[in-house]
């Protein structure tokens, strides 16, 4: 016998809410989601991209816009809307795997990426691109430690050199004063209050 309507719109109330619940927590656990249109592939190709994809630790989702647009519209994502038109994928990471992300999908014209959210930062293509060219977290610290390292080192130069220059100065002075000295009787007023210190 078939189900009462309330019955299944019940248990169907149930699955949306189910479902929402699911694209909270992948906004919420991940660092980077990335919006891509969706154009149908086969199978085979589309188990072969989400292997490649896995390898550098990225998930595909696939999410139904009139699950995803109301969880949207109430966050702070609720400018990725726009991109949620056509059929729609998420590729999602808990790391900023950009650069990964568009080696392989330059392999898979089927899916275009649309926009992202990396690090709670909404970025177009062309963001995502540029992203991607960033060097990584780690070659950034190793530049800065090894600028940090050169800077006692270039501190201690700079400070013996106004010394040294200092020091050839006074010397040169001292010559002269001396020359002086010998040369004309006037000046030993300097020599001597050189002498003093």
């Amino acid at each position: 016998s078939p189900r009462p309507i309330a019955a299944r719109s019940l248990q169907d109330d149930g699955y949306v809410r189910l479902l929402r619940r699911q694209v909270e927590e992948v906004f919420r656990d991940n660092r980077m989601i990335a919006v891509c249109q969706y154009n149908s592939m086969p199978d085979e190709d589309v188990v072969l991209m989400r292997h490649y994809l896995r390898k550098h630790n990225i998930e595909v989702k696939f999410v139904l816009n009139e699950i995803v647009r109301p969880v949207l519209s109430q966050s702070k994502y609720k400018n990725l809307l726009p991109l949620f038109v056509a059929r729609n994928i998420l590729l999602v990471s808990p790391e900023t795997k950009a650069k990964e992300m568009l080696r392989v999908l330059k392999g898979v014209p089927q899916i275009n990426l649309l926009g992202a959210c990396i690090d709670d930062t909404i970025l177009s293509r062309q963001g995502v691109e540029n992203f991607a060219k960033l060097p990584s977290l780690e070659a950034s610290q190793g530049q800065m430690a090894g600028a940090l390292a050169l800077l006692p080192s270039q501190t201690s130069s700079l400070l013996q050199r106004g010394s040294t220059h200092l020091t050839a100065l006074l010397d040169q002075h001292i010559r002269r004063l001396q020359a002086g000295e010998t040369g004309s009787p006037a000046e030993p007023a300097p020599a001597q209050s050189l002498g003093a210190h």
